[in-house]
């Protein structure tokens, strides 16, 4: 069954412009992955600092995988993560893939 996850991220906004690279550059990298289906970066409209991330995997291993590619832990956990202020992080199956 398919994987998505939808993560909240806020930080201040003289960070904004770091986070939302190296978001951008995760993204790159993600893409590329062979399990992943989706991701895609939002900007909210009308929080600045305030980032939206929407993850698609083919399974929860897919996402495993994701999670412990060097990319991962070089821009997100080392790079973004410290520059947070609120992080929240949903998980969900994907619902009327061809595996329900």
């Amino acid at each position: 069954m398919a994987y998505a996850v939808v993560a909240n991220y806020r930080c201040e906004i003289a960070d904004a412009a770091t986070v939302r690279a190296a978001l951008l550059k995760v993204r790159e990298h993600t893409r590329a992955e062979p399990a992943n289906l989706a991701y895609e970066v939002h900007a909210e409209a009308d929080t600045p600092g305030s980032f939206v991330l929407y993850e698609q995997y083919a399974d929860r291993d897919g996402f495993e995988a994701h999670k412990a590619a060097g990319h991962f832990r070089e821009l997100i956990v080392e790079s973004v993560w410290p520059l947070l202020t609120e992080r929240t992080v949903t998980f969900a199956e994907v619902l009327g893939s061809p595996q329900d």
